[in-house]
């Protein structure tokens, strides 16, 4: 399957355009007749929504929903099942065959990754984010090389909070670590995120009020207890 390296070689010497970058591999699939299988990393529905609606019409797609930074548990669940749903509700309005894969939920790992690296008091944006977009684009990676997928990737890039060159930096790295390839991405571009928003609006989707981890959502000033009792009245209805 084709690489992306080979076209972000020839952008050397200047910031890279990753959505370019998707186009222009996009048009090398359709010239050569290609439609690959994507193993994409979801964080939550939203980020999922513009993402799926873009790429499904080049590839067939799975979301990956591997997402242990997310405290507490009940919260986990409510983004995995919204997620599940979106991706339901999904298929049914645009007769794609999106697939759902969810990771086991191992907060534990990610925590002793942030304690063990010295990262628990970092900012928001800081190395804590890097090493967990880090640790979510390897799970995906191999992930991808177990279920036999073209590529791996993350819809993180739609959101304008997270930075979507350090992602697709840290995703080029990943690549060189497992048998599969990245996909490049900047979803955010070409109105994507405000396409997103829409989209959460058509499907009534539920938008949480922070990243997920514990360490940002503190520092936030987010009342677990109210979150915690949101997201199982929520749960009850399934």
């Amino acid at each position: 399957m084709l690489n992306a390296d080979p076209i972000i070689a020839k952008m050397k010497n200047q910031k890279i355009n990753y959505d370019r970058v998707l186009k222009k591999l996009i048009h090398q699939w359709e010239r050569e007749g290609l439609r690959p299988k994507i193993l994409l990393h979801s964080c939550c529905a939203p980020c999922s929504t513009y993402t799926l609606e873009y790429l499904t019409e080049y590839a067939d797609v799975a979301i990956y929903f591997a997402n242990p930074n997310i405290h507490p548990k009940n919260e986990y669940l409510r983004r995995a099942k919204v997620q599940e749903q979106f991706v339901k509700d999904f298929n049914k309005k645009t007769g794609k065959q999106v697939k759902y894969i969810e990771a086991e939920y191992k907060p534990h790992e990610f925590m002793k990754m942030a304690k063990s690296r010295g990262l628990t008091e970092e900012p928001e944006g800081g190395l804590r984010c890097t090493a967990c977009f880090e640790m979510r684009l390897e799970l995906v990676a191999e992930a991808a090389v177990k279920y036999g997928y073209d590529y791996f990737g993350s819809a993180l890039t739609l959101s304008p909070k997270k930075n979507a060159q350090l992602i697709n930096e840290l995703g080029m790295e990943v690549q060189h670590l497992y048998d599969v390839n990245y996909l490049p991405s900047d979803f955010k571009k070409n109105k994507g995120y405000e396409r997103s928003i829409e989209m959460c609006n058509d499907y009534h989707i539920f938008r949480q009020c922070y990243c997920g981890c514990v360490f940002a959502a503190m520092a936030q000033g987010i009342d677990f207890k109210q979150i915690n009792q949101e997201a199982k009245d929520f749960l009850q209805q399934f």
